[in-house]
This record gives structure tokens, sequence and C-alpha cells, in this order.
């Protein structure tokens, strides 16, 4: 029993996705000016594009007006029972309609798009026949029309939504170039995510500053480097010259060699067991940077410095604040 559903099942997922990825080839032959008009309409745009559709095809909208928005097209859902009971109060004669609706016959969007031309608001809509009243009733019409649905009833979208979502997508994209839409802008729409912390988060968002930073003076005796070392908990220390720069670090593995020369190590001073000419970072440097340069270099953490001169200690960063910060 156990082996005739997985074989049915399997035998069903082939026919589906074959179906809907049909659906979608098709469109590349099928797709005409319409769609570039479509896009022209939305670049110009001063307002909002906002979606609407009922059903299967407003969840596609609701994600094709998500997708827009994180693409540098500022976008949203409107439902259109809702539209005509106030909702519609968002919109302005600056912004693009997209109505959704494979039959093109969905009564609630028919009966918003009246009211949204008396606005002044030009509509577009993707709908799977040209003869449909909602195809009439838009200054464009994007047909995306599908052979068969992979629902062997014929009744559930499916391949449609498919298709209508891939068409949504590639509306997306086409104004993304037209744009010139780039990694940093789509870091600023996303903030929250890996992307966006590698491309906005700075050294001086993440570094120790002040009291946390851990610095002795050249002539400091190793006994008391070693306590500034763990006191500070980042397994390093700076070492400062007389005017206060920075002119070597010590690091757990400076003291592993120290100590492999005996124990006369603990009296003699920071300056006989620093490594010298230490690796630093502009404090506005990118934290991606920081930990490039970490990797690089071998290393768990860099000095930085605010300004011009390197020797300049401004704070220190560690390998585990860009692990903690989800840069890494």
């Amino acid at each position: 029993m156990e082996e005739e559903i997985v074989r049915k099942s399997l035998e069903s997922a082939k026919r589906v996705l074959e179906i809907e990825s049909r659906a979608i080839r098709d469109l590349v032959n099928n797709l005409g000016v319409e769609f570039g008009r479509a896009v022209s309409l939305m670049f110009r745009c001063q307002g909002k594009v906002i979606l609407s559709g009922v059903g299967k095809s407003g969840h596609v909208a609701r994600k094709i007006a998500s997708t827009l928005s994180s693409t540098g097209t500022p976008s949203l859902f409107l439902h259109p029972a809702e539209g005509v009971h106030g909702d519609l109060g968002m919109a302005t004669s600056e912004d693009v309609f997209l109505f959704i609706s494979h039959s093109g016959c969905s009564e609630e969007v028919l009966q918003l798009v009246p009211f949204v031309k008396r606005l002044g608001c030009p509509v577009i809509s993707i709908t799977g026949s040209k003869g449909s009243p909602l195809a009439r009733a838009s200054d464009v019409a994007v047909i995306v029309e599908v052979k068969e649905e992979a629902c062997p009833l014929g009744l559930a979208p499916t391949a449609s939504t498919t298709a209508t979502l891939a068409v949504g997508d590639a509306m997306a994209i086409a104004l993304l170039e037209l744009r010139g839409f780039t990694p940093s802008d789509f870091a600023r729409l996303h903030p929250g995510g890996r992307l966006g912390k590698r491309l906005l988060l700075r050294v001086s968002d993440l570094m120790h500053t002040g009291e946390s930073i851990p610095l002795v003076h050249k002539d400091t005796c190793m006994r008391d480097a070693i306590l500034e070392i763990t006191s500070k908990g980042l397994g390093v220390t700076g070492v400062l010259d007389d005017s206060g720069k920075l002119i070597g670090v010590i690091t757990d593995g400076d003291l592993r060699r120290g100590l492999q020369r005996g124990n006369h190590m603990l009296e003699e001073p920071a300056s006989a067991v620093m490594t010298c000419n230490p690796k630093c970072i502009s404090a506005s440097s990118l934290a991606v940077d920081a930990l490039n340069k970490m990797q690089r270099h071998a290393i768990t953490s860099l000095f930085v410095y605010d300004g011009d001169d390197e020797r300049e200690v401004a704070g220190v960063i560690h390998l585990h604040d860009l692990l903690r910060a989800g840069v890494v």
C-alpha cells in the first residue's frame, strides 16, 4: 500500500510540474507589446502600484505587490470588496492599478474598476481572456492563457496562478533593471536580512569603544598585560607608545610563543612580546570588509581608527561581534 501511494504521488507530481512548466514556457512566445506597455505605465508611475484581486488571484496579487515593493517599486494590495467600502481612499490619481483575475469576470473586481478610473488612475490587468470584461475595461491587458490547469478536474487554479506569478516576477525584474536597482538598494529595503546586514552594517555599529577597548602601554609587564587581555574578554590587547598611538598587538598566539621561551616572559615588557604593525580598519568600513580582512589574514580581531591616522585607536572589533550581528 505504501509503495503504491509513493508511486502514484510521484506520477501526479511530475504531471503537475510538467503542465505548470509548460504554461510558463508558453508565456515566452506569447507575451507581447502589452506587457511592455504595462511595465512602462508602472515605471512612469509617480505614486504607488496598487494590486487587487479576489480568491487565488488575490493571493497572487499580494505576492506580486510584495515582490514589486522589495525591488524598488512602491506597491500595496487592496482587496476589491474593501475598496468599495472606503479603502479606495488610499489611492490617488498618481497611482496605477493592476487587477488580477484569470476569468476576467470577478464581480468584486469589476465593481471596483469604474471608481478607480474615475480617480484618473491607469488600469492594468492580468487576465486569461482578451475578450473578458476586465480586459475590455483596462487601459492595458496582459493576457496569460493556459492550455490546461494541473488540477485533473480543471477546477482549482494551478497552472494559471503559477503563470500569473511568473508574469508578476517578470514585471518586477523588468522594473528593477529599468531603475538601475542595486544590491545596496535591495539592502536598504531588507535591513533585517543577511544581505542587508552585510551591506548596511558598519564597523562603527559593532566595535567596542571606551573602557572596553583592551590597551596597555609598551612598558607594561606581561603579567599585567595578560590581566588586561583576560578582563576585556577579546583575546587581544593593543600596545600603545608614549604618545598613545598603536604600535602593536598581543594575542593568545603571542602569549603561547612567549611562554615557549620560558616563564621569564611574564616579567618582560609588552613591547618584547607584541606583534608589530597590527592590522587595522576604519570605523566607516562595512562590517563585511572587517570579516574579509580577518579571513584574509587569519586573525580574529581588528583595531579600529576613526580618521586618517591608523594608529589612533577608536575601538576594536572581534569576529564574535560579526557572528552575533549575523554578518557571517
